[in-house]
């Protein structure tokens, strides 16, 4: 399990953006560790799934060939 922060940075998105799925219902909070929310990966890439449409965003333009 990891913060939002962590978890924002592993699948590409700001925290703002954990929370805003959070609010839609596409994510939900593992648990608590003090005041911060946790989050499993796993939960959090299903969320940008399902958030996207099930189709991601290239990270980079690829080169012409």
């Amino acid at each position: 399990m990891l913060p939002a922060a962590l978890a924002a940075r592993e699948v590409g998105v700001a925290p703002a953006t954990l929370r805003t799925w959070v609010r839609l219902g596409y994510l939900t909070a593992a648990g608590k560790v003090g005041r911060a929310h946790v989050f499993r990966l796993e939960d959090v890439f299903a969320a940008e799934r399902a958030a996207h449409g099930g189709t991601r965003r290239p990270s980079s333009p690829k080169a012409p060939s």
